[in-house]
């Protein structure tokens, strides 16, 4: 069988072939899944889409409409996916339910320091050949307090680093993590993490609860010279309510791998068009601020285990077996 693969880039490409080889043929795409790109679905049983696909209700109908049977998303994530309406459809759809906490946790960390020590802005000094070291001085982290919303996996590695460094740790979550608990982490509600923390990194799964947790009363909330980092999902923060408060001259740092409307705009190449996103264009302006493309989770043993567990996927739909991963049909 023949499956198709949507927003496969050139480095996981190899990785994808390799590790269907003797299963299953692979034909990978570098286009994203989107109402436009979802004829070329038509006669595969089989699509794999990354986290930005667009997998609505119309898109899922097309799918379904020309043959599609089974959609394995290559990500944890999947807010981009209409349940309900594959569900009606009778499409098997499986998520990665997980992958190497270290990656996005440990990129976390890389964004937290690059806007702390201004790494971004004094390497491009550096390539002018401009050594000042004017505006560079950052803070240590030692003593200082980090408050981590989501104690999971991944919020438990970046508590671990976080712990490394010798902070005082806040956490909050439906639920303590105990291993947290052990490394010294105190659990207290949102408003007092953001009034407390020097540091704050998002790691909470994007539901309605969570959408915009990060919102202007709590930015309200944080010191002048607090950081923020979200390598989680970007529909956590308000945006334009970042934006309004980076205005007026505050936080030292702002790090973000995810942005709330990435969505067509992450992972293609844009660098020769206008942005039409004035928000986003907007961010990017700031100093102080570091925008990445969605690639925390980004690194050969992540992106291995994630592909191993979508190959398994596949396997299971084949066999009609459910796991942990498969998000439809329910029950």
């Amino acid at each position: 069988m023949e499956i198709l693969a949507f927003g496969v880039p050139a480095d996981e490409r190899p990785l994808m072939e390799k590790a269907f080889a003797g299963h299953h043929d692979v034909r990978c795409l570098d286009v994203f899944l989107t109402e436009d790109t979802a004829p070329i679905a038509g006669g595969y049983e089989i699509v794999s889409t990354s986290v930005n696909a667009d997998l609505g209700g119309r898109v899922l109908r097309a799918l379904a409409a020309s043959g599609t049977r089974m959609i394995a998303q290559r990500s944890t994530g999947f807010d981009n996916i209409d349940l309900e309406a594959a569900r009606e459809l009778g499409l098997t759809v499986s998520r990665v339910s997980s992958y190497s906490p270290y990656s996005v946790a440990e990129f976390a960390w890389a964004l937290a320091m690059a806007v702390n020590r201004r790494i971004v802005r004094a390497s491009n000094r550096t390539r002018d050949f401009d050594f000042r070291l004017d505006g560079l001085m950052g803070r240590d982290m030692r003593g200082r307090t980090v408050g981590v919303l989501g104690t999971g996996r991944i919020g438990e590695a970046f508590t671990r680093i976080a712990h490394g460094f010798g902070m005082n740790l806040l956490g909050w979550d439906v639920a303590p993590n105990p291993a947290c608990v052990e490394l010294g982490m105190r659990y207290v509600d949102k408003d007092e993490l953001f009034v407390a923390s020097d540091l704050i990194s998002l790691h909470l799964p994007l539901v309605d609860a969570t959408h915009h947790i990060v919102d202007g009363a709590a930015l309200r909330l944080m010191k002048d010279d607090a950081i923020l980092v979200n390598s989680s999902r970007g529909g956590l923060v308000d945006t334009e309510a970042l934006v309004d408060e980076l205005r007026d001259g505050r936080f030292a740092g702002v790090g973000l791998d995810v942005y709330e409307a990435e969505a067509g705009v992450f992972f293609p190449d844009k660098s020769l068009e206008a942005l039409e996103d004035d928000t986003l264009a907007r961010l990017i302006t700031f100093p102080h601020v570091v925008v990445t493309s969605h690639q925390a989770y980004y690194t050969h043993d992540a992106v291995g285990q994630i592909i191993g567990a979508t190959v398994a996927n596949v396997a299971d739909y084949l066999a009609g077996r459910r796991s942990g991963n498969t998000l439809s049909p329910a029950g």
